[in-house]
């Protein structure tokens, strides 16, 4: 497992948001800022892939109860190995 998979989303944004505040201060040097950047876009991917993976699963409860969507959930990570 990456860093990334592990990074929880509260995690993950709160990174992101301390990366935008330090590039938009303007005092890191140009490698540094290049850097940041590259941290900053990887965990913007995390992040939407976070909110995209819930909103499947809202959407599942919505259309079929707890129950099942549990059961899909299983059935979708079997699928995947």
């Amino acid at each position: 497992m990456s860093e990334n998979e592990s990074i929880s989303f509260e995690e993950a944004l709160q990174e992101l948001n301390s990366i935008i505040m330090q590039l938009e201060r303007g005092e890191l040097s140009l490698e540094e800022s290049l850097k940041k950047f590259e941290r900053g876009t990887e965990l913007s991917q995390v992040c939407e892939k976070k909110l995209k993976d819930c909103s499947k699963k809202l959407e599942v409860l919505r259309k079929t109860g707890p129950q099942t969507a549990q059961w899909e959930e299983t059935e979708d990570l079997t699928e995947q190995e």
